[in-house]
């Protein structure tokens, strides 16, 4: 069952703000989200940074990789220039950061475990320990849609997450899904399945939705394509056209 918010902001503010950045949070409470999904890795000192690529030059100013960094040079990188000038002030959050920002504006979170190639283990966990850290209350409330939900493609990183938070949910993300979808989610104590829009049909949206798992799509920028989801079954969206989706949907006030 999905007891989590059905339309999140992917990254932040979608395409109408410089990804996983504070500025990004800011823009989709602006159009009226309280959920959103992020990414989360490992800086070279094991301290977890808001990051997509583990590379720097696309999104953050500079080269090489993101563990080449220590958490406090990333922090001050100009993650912000290359969307537009009125960013120039952006930059890298660390993850605590992020969730204080999200926790204090009444955001839900989806916290997707990123790690750098050979970080599975480290990241999974370190994220872990910090999460069950900074949800200590909420745990102890017994109340889980107030958690986050955890989500990697890596198995491996979510294993060791749920081996450092197995109070805090997690959900298995698979681009297209495999024939031992099942048998992998029920491995790691998935509670969703976390799956690209494109690859989905109705056919296997019934196939999850009767196993017992929340059915979760990324990234669905198309407000026919969202309507067509739904219809099948599935439980939650992130999106990049905030502006298109509300935080309500496609039918949403305003949309």
């Amino acid at each position: 069952m999905w007891i989590y918010p059905k339309f999140l902001a992917h990254r932040g503010g979608g395409k109408l703000a410089p990804e996983n950045t504070i500025a990004g949070l800011q823009c989709g409470l602006a159009h009226g989200f309280h959920a959103v999904e992020f990414d989360v890795m490992l800086a070279r000192d094991g301290v977890p940074v808001v990051m997509h690529d583990p590379y720097l030059g696309r999104t953050v100013a500079g080269a090489g990789n993101v563990f080449d960094y220590d958490a406090a040079e990333l922090a001050a990188m100009d993650a912000g220039s290359w969307f537009g000038p009125q960013f120039g002030d952006a930059t890298v959050p660390l993850f605590a950061q992020y969730v204080e920002f999200c926790k204090a504006n009444g955001i839900w979170m989806n916290i997707e475990i990123k790690p750098a190639p050979g970080f599975d283990v480290e990241t999974g966990r370190v994220v872990g320990e910090l999460t069950r850290a900074m949800f200590g209350l909420e745990i102890a409330r017994g109340d889980p849609a107030a958690l986050p939900l955890m989500s990697s493609f890596s198995p491996v990183a979510l294993a060791a997450a749920r081996a450092a938070a197995p109070d805090v949910p997690r959900a298995l993300l698979l681009d297209a899904l495999p024939a031992d979808w099942e048998a992998q989610a029920r491995a790691l104590g998935a509670v969703a399945i976390h799956t690209n829009q494109k690859h989905l049909t109705a056919a296997l949206a019934r196939q999850v939705k009767d196993a017992g798992f929340g059915l979760f799509c990324y990234t669905v920028n198309d407000p026919a394509r969202a309507r067509a989801i739904i219809g099948w079954g599935v439980d939650g969206m992130c999106t990049d056209r905030i502006d298109l989706i509300g935080p309500d949907g496609p039918d949403g006030p305003g949309n």
